[in-house]
């Protein structure tokens, strides 16, 4: 990945991932640093979002919405694996695949059937396990909010998700399903789900790598989301699962909001939503 940097005093960045080194005319993306010096004083630049990030020996690539695959080290990781099977063709087949829960845009058994193998280890909330209808390969680790467990090398915490807005709150219930901290040598990675700023989340501690979502009416405002980043302050913040009833949520506006009251932490941008192409 080539992160465009402006190295000024008291910035927060906003990078891209990038699939390859060659550079593109068409890159379309803003990125803007603001000095402490000179608040009112911004300077921006385009790059189009990519479909690939790397944080060290951990890999990111989006595939849509909400799910993505993690490569970390030998380690290979599915998240909410949903959509066309052809989309995980390229990758190798999971060790892992974490699943927050049991809505169609995060759970769906076609796929699951189709990406693992018996060597591989699901994990999900018992609530999601009990809807499993097929005789998978894959061994099967149910993990409930709070719990906590290693398995491959990397261990995994199970984070409360839910909504916390009153109008929303039908849709993740308190106490049901699981965002989750991966964790390997130190490193610490936060995959948010669906979920409202909860007390949870904000009470996070050392994060390296976060993925927060955004949209209405299933999970938080671009505002509600900048606030809960600025509570637990993970080194870098990966909006993802931005797509609402009415469209794309403005994740240009997120970054702006973070960094206004934060130079420590980076927004990185990708391409989430391909189909848009």
């Amino acid at each position: 990945m080539k992160k465009i940097v402006f190295a000024l005093a008291a910035v927060v960045m906003i990078s891209s991932c990038k699939e390859n080194q060659a550079s593109s005319e068409e890159n379309t993306t803003a990125e803007t640093s603001k000095t402490a010096e000179t608040s009112a004083k911004e300077n921006s630049t385009s790059s189009e979002k990519m479909k690939e990030s790397v944080e060290g020996n951990l890999r990111i690539y989006p595939i849509s919405h909400a799910s993505m695959v993690l490569m970390w080290d030998d380690t290979t990781i599915y998240v909410d694996p949903v959509g066309d099977v052809e989309q995980y063709d390229k990758y190798p087949k999971p060790d892992m695949v974490l699943v927050t829960h049991a809505h169609g845009d995060h759970f769906d058994q076609k796929v699951l059937g189709a990406v693992t193998t018996d060597k591989t280890t699901m994990v999900m909330p018992k609530h999601v396990s009990e809807q499993l209808k097929d005789n998978y390969m894959a061994k099967v680790h149910v993990m409930n909010n709070g719990d906590t467990t290693t398995l491959k090398s990397i261990k995994i915490e199970a984070v409360a998700m839910y909504n916390v807005r009153e109008e929303a709150k039908n849709f993740h219930p308190k106490g049901k399903w699981n965002g989750y901290v991966i964790e390997r040598d130190g490193k610490r990675v936060y995959i948010s789900g669906d979920t409202g700023p909860t007390e949870e989340m904000q009470n996070l501690k050392d994060i390296d790598v976060a993925f927060v979502c955004m949209n209405l009416p299933y999970t938080m405002t671009v505002e509600s989301a900048a606030e809960a980043v600025l509570d637990f302050k993970p080194k870098k913040v990966y909006p993802y699962h931005y797509r609402g009833k009415d469209g794309l949520y403005d994740t240009d506006k997120f970054a702006q909001l973070v960094h206004e009251d934060s130079d420590e932490i980076t927004v990185v941008s990708c391409e989430w939503y391909p189909e848009r192409g």
